[in-house]
């Protein structure tokens, strides 16, 4: 990270801490989720491939359920009692979901109570990884400048994708090497107690902390104009512009459930892949994914963010449009990884624009707004994929999902051009000279003498 060297040595430690801690976090939330295709056997009744399809989308949303609860809850306690205090406390619950997961007994021991505790325990994942990266974008965007704040902010969304790949490397050696798959959840809660560690360090944000001296003496002194036409405008959430987050926000979840979810499902039933393999498979995918996700946040200190997501949104509608011919022509499993790449590599996700778009929001309401947003957002589109792409593949075959991904890219189009107004960034271009444009500064990146340059 030599680019943050030059930062004051708090931030500095507070990056490199959220970072490490967002890497923990969302390794112990996707051992699940990538194992899902081996624990889900071990979890849940033995049934019909119809049925065994929707217990799969049951377990992988019940992650996801109660999201909107934990945004109201850890929202109320980011707004209120600051941001360091929620990443601690989401840390905690990780740590205990990984202890739970790694004693509960299987379904053949205890019934369908295995399949109750391991939904439950997907339930405090799910709220404690939301409580995480949002707590860490939060605390970035207010602690850092653009461009600055671009890079460090969807780097957070890299340490989460790397999580993830490193959760995969650990599945694949273990199942290699035959050790008890529990062993991967005690090295999880044991991964969740070195997180909490590092971020008891933390110091909260001057912008939190000056924002609510603010709001003291406002409710201390309410007549004083100077202090209530200060901020009464900034208190207020903008309808628009949280829709167009919410919209944007909806890009990942489907990508990433059509990507290692659905076609994980279709490398076991068409191709007769174990478990291993897609889980294998599934780790090449996300080295992919990884390494985007570092590309994009490194190009988002030199290019505006909201460029990056139009040039992503060009390369993506091709691959939507002609959805249904891409998977006809698909004959093997080496094919359906490129086209999985295709779909991490350029889907429509947030990355690297989360912090840009954050800081639009109010500061003593943007812990609770962007939480919604990320949790319905995650909500709706998991139970729409996971649910929806079971029935409507046996009644529409390859065009139900081409339906599902036209609107949500159509809803990503006019939430970019939102932003782009609200940044002052609206200037006509067209798809095409965008893209020329974007290609054209890449040539003359140099990451190093730009960020001395805005230091100094």
């Amino acid at each position: 990270m030599r680019l943050l060297s030059s930062l004051k040595h708090n931030k500095n430690d507070a990056v490199g801490l959220l970072q490490v801690g967002t890497f923990l976090e969302y390794f112990d939330l996707m051992l699940y989720v990538h194992m899902a295709v081996l624990l889900n056997e071990l979890f849940f009744p033995k049934v019909d491939p119809h049925t065994t399809a929707l217990l799969s989308a049951f377990a992988f949303c019940s992650t996801y359920v109660l999201r909107p609860v934990g945004a109201l809850i850890f929202g109320f306690i980011g707004d209120y009692m600051g941001r360091k205090t929620t990443v601690i406390m989401t840390t905690i619950m990780m740590g205990i979901s990984c202890m739970i997961m790694a004693t509960l007994p299987t379904y053949a021991q205890i019934g369908i109570t295995a399949s109750w505790g391991v939904t439950i325990c997907r339930i405090l994942q799910g709220l404690s990884c939301q409580g995480e990266i949002i707590g860490a974008e939060i605390y970035l965007t207010e602690v850092t400048k653009p461009p600055l704040r671009y890079l460090v902010v969807s780097l957070t969304s890299f340490s989460a994708s790397l999580g993830g790949m490193i959760a995969l490397g650990l599945a694949i050696m273990l199942l290699k090497l035959e050790i008890n798959w529990r062993m991967a959840f005690w090295i999880g809660a044991a991964i969740s107690s070195i997180g909490l560690i590092a971020r008891t360090q933390l110091q909260e944000t001057s912008e939190f902390l000056r924002t609510k001296r603010l709001q003291k003496k406002r409710k201390a002194h309410p007549t004083a104009k100077n202090l209530s036409s200060a901020s009464s405008s900034s208190d207020k959430i903008n309808t628009s512009t949280f829709m167009a987050y919410f919209l944007i926000s909806c890009g990942y979840p489907a990508c990433f459930y059509l990507a290692y979810i659905h076609f994980g499902n279709v490398l076991k039933t068409t191709y007769h892949y174990t478990s291993e393999q897609v889980i294998q498979h599934n780790f090449i995918l996300s080295v992919a994914q990884c390494l985007s996700f570092l590309v994009y946040s490194l190009l988002s200190y030199k290019i505006n963010p909201l460029r990056i997501l139009k040039f992503r949104l060009l390369i993506f509608w091709p691959i939507v449009l002609l959805y249904p011919y891409w998977l006809s022509i698909i004959h093997s499993p080496s094919q359906l990884l490129m086209f999985q790449f295709l779909i991490m590599v350029f889907g429509i996700m947030d990355v690297p624009a989360a912090g840009l778009m954050m800081n639009h929001f109010p500061t003593l309401k943007r812990f609770t707004s962007t939480s919604l947003i990320y949790a319905f957002s995650r909500m709706i589109i998991y139970l729409v994929t996971s649910f929806g792409f079971v029935y409507l593949t046996q009644a529409m075959s390859y065009y139900g999902i081409w339906l599902i991904l036209a609107v949500l890219c159509l809803g990503f189009n006019w939430a970019i051009r939102y932003f782009e107004n609200l940044e002052g960034l609206k200037d006509g271009s067209s798809f095409l000279e965008e893209s020329a444009r974007w290609l054209n500064k890449m040539k003359h990146i140099n990451f190093k003498n730009k960020f001395f340059h805005d230091v100094k």
